[in-house]
């Protein structure tokens, strides 16, 4: 664990594993007046790759956060995501220019342990699966010094992947705002954010100030920003556009499946059929993929992490996908592997996974 004062470089400590001596690596060079960074990309839809980022790029995002939610100088920040990707760099960056004394831990499932429960942090970033754990940490084990530790805080940021309906449910019992987050490398960490909990949540992102968004003709959005050094940054993520400024996301172009001609994007059906076993007490790591079928070209196929279902199961489950999106977009079969090939930042990576199977 590193203790970082911003203002008081001569303060910071010397780094007593390798992950914290490239934090203070960081840190240092930021402070040096480094005028550029090499990031890498984290792989989740295709080979990782380096990009640069400029320090201004970097500050604009900086500033932007702060602004948006109201972070101050001396407001203490947890700093628990990978400081060797983007969601991590950033909140360095956060720290380093807003005046956010940091305190810098190496990526764990539950980054809250080991604290005392008077602990006050005014900000964080989380990856799901780590407020997953403190949630159930709290619901199954009584963990309630947790709780005022998170509701302390005045945000708290969820990104890295998509959150299920279950933990948007369980993080209901958070009085501080969390926000789901949408952005990559190319936009220098989000450029959009979506409350998740209170009067105020909403299943729309809304983008950040200055941020301009449009999509191309698959539907898929695209973002210029100070950020972005107002270049065009095109995504592969198909949404609906509520307005200039606000979206939701439909799925990825490159991730739609085609089953007997119909082309069917399998992120709502996960989204159904994780909502469907959350009732059932069942969490599970899962996504829908279409496997080689002589007949449909592609069969739509559940694939989890471990947990299977029994026949009454499936059935609610296959059920609850036809009444909601049609016969088409049900799932034919459902498959159990070991565990999940996953990215250097922790997301499911499909690819690898299916690979696997076939």
């Amino acid at each position: 664990m590193l203790f970082i004062d911003p203002n008081n470089p001569d303060t910071w400590p010397v780094g007593r594993t390798q992950y914290e001596a490239d934090a203070l690596a960081f840190c240092r060079a930021w402070q040096r007046g480094q005028p550029e960074f090499v990031l890498h990309t984290s792989g989740s839809t295709g080979t990782p790759k380096p990009i640069t980022l400029t320090r201004e790029q970097m500050r604009a995002s900086a500033w932007l956060t702060g602004q948006t939610l109201g972070l101050q100088p001396g407001d203490a920040s947890l700093v628990c995501l990978n400081i060797r990707y983007v969601a991590g760099v950033m909140m360095l960056v956060r720290g380093l220019e807003l005046g956010l004394p940091m305190t810098v831990l190496e990526p764990a499932s539950n980054p809250l342990y080991g604290f005392l429960p008077d602990m006050q942090f005014a900000f964080t970033a989380l990856v799901p699966l780590q407020l997953q754990t403190i949630l159930d940490e709290i619901a199954l084990k009584n963990r309630q010094e947790f709780l005022p530790m998170l509701n302390g805080m005045k945000a708290i940021l969820v990104g890295g992947a998509a959150t299920s309906s279950g933990l948007e449910q369980a993080l209901q019992i958070i009085s501080a705002p969390i926000y789901a987050t949408y952005g990559m490398t190319e936009t220098v960490s989000h450029i959009a954010l979506r409350r998740l909990n209170g009067p105020d949540r909403s299943a729309w992102f809304t983008a950040l100030d200055g941020v301009q968004l449009g999509t191309d003709k698959r539907g898929c959005l695209n973002i210029m920003a100070a950020a972005s050094r107002n270049s065009l940054v095109q995504t592969n993520d198909v949404v609906d556009m509520r307005d200039a400024r606000q979206f939701r996301i439909l799925g990825r172009a490159d991730l739609i499946i085609n089953s007997g001609g119909v082309k069917i994007q399998p992120e709502p059906i996960e989204q159904i059929i994780l909502t469907k076993l959350a009732e059932s007490g069942l969490s599970v790591r899962l996504f829908v993929a279409g496997l080689p079928d002589e007949r449909l070209g592609q069969r739509l196929t559940v694939i989890s992490e471990q947990v299977s279902v029994n026949s009454e199961q499936w059935a609610a489950v296959q059920d609850a996908v036809r009444v909601q999106l049609g016969p088409y977009s049900v799932p034919r079969a459902w498959l159990t592997v070991p565990a999940f090939a996953e990215t250097a930042t922790g997301k499911v990576d499909r690819n690898q996974t299916m690979a696997r199977l076939l």
